[in-house]
């Protein structure tokens, strides 16, 4: 469904029940069966997936990422949709029944980066074409992986659009962090939406962003203190000792 209001990329998001086998997974997770029911709006700027493994953060950024790069692959045939539009063999069919609330005429442009795929996609960001030239034909494989992930958002600002990022902290050392959370805010005032599922405090600790709890009761919005991501890092900082204890 297209809606007609200037804005951002993606504005909501539903599941068409046609095309959904509702009893079986990934549609049993909580967080899609809520989306079913209610449906998933989507705020201006970063929106900020958190939870424990098994919450379908990924299987839910997955699903996005390809719904959004079959729209915007009807009009632009380069690397960028062949990056966001090609699911792996491990990812869900929930793409499939994915409804996106885009907005005509608005940004769309996008990408979707694992961290854990970047260099089977390297060869898409070094190679020809215009995005090769914005980033000056950089071998991304010629750095470290936190390095390459970095310089290729880096070459996204110019470019506004939706951006899906699936746990990019596991390429990243804590300064790289710091730089990822400056990309985004440059990200964002450039017109761009990003939403990214995550295990770090520090990228969740971007100001402004929308903060999504995903549980057993579904997906909820919280403040930066009250998610259990930075309680339990917090508590563990505190005293190590206490969880550590076990182990000697």
């Amino acid at each position: 469904m297209a809606s007609r209001q200037p804005g951002v990329p993606i504005k909501a998001m539903s599941v068409d029940r046609g095309q959904a086998e509702l009893d079986r997974w990934p549609y049993t997770l909580p967080v899609v069966a809520q989306i079913v029911e209610q449906g998933l709006t989507l705020n201006p700027g970063v929106t900020i997936l958190i939870g424990q493994n098994g919450s379908g953060k990924s299987t839910l950024v997955e699903a996005l990422a390809a719904a959004w790069g079959r729209r915007v692959s009807t009009f632009r045939n380069d690397w960028l949709q062949r990056a966001a539009a090609m699911p792996s063999d491990e990812d869900s069919d929930l793409n499939q029944s994915l409804r996106l609330d885009y907005t005509l005429g608005g940004p769309s442009a996008g990408l979707f980066l694992r961290a854990e795929r970047l260099h089977s996609q390297a060869g898409w960001f070094s190679g020809d074409g215009r995005w090769g030239e914005r980033m000056g034909r950089s071998d991304v494989l010629a750095r470290s992986h936190g390095e390459g992930f970095l310089e290729i958002l880096a070459a996204m600002v110019a470019d506004p659009g939706l951006y899906v990022l699936d746990e990019p902290e596991s390429a990243l050392s804590f300064d790289s962090c710091l730089i990822l959370l400056t990309l985004m805010a440059d990200m964002t005032a450039a017109g761009s939406q990003t939403v990214l599922a995550t295990h770090s405090p520090i990228l969740a600790a971007l100001p402004g962003a929308n903060l999504l709890q995903l549980d057993d009761d579904g997906i909820r919005p919280v403040t930066y203190d009250e998610t259990d991501l930075v309680t339990s890092w917090r508590s563990f900082l505190d005293s190590p000792e206490r969880y550590l204890r076990h182990l000697t």
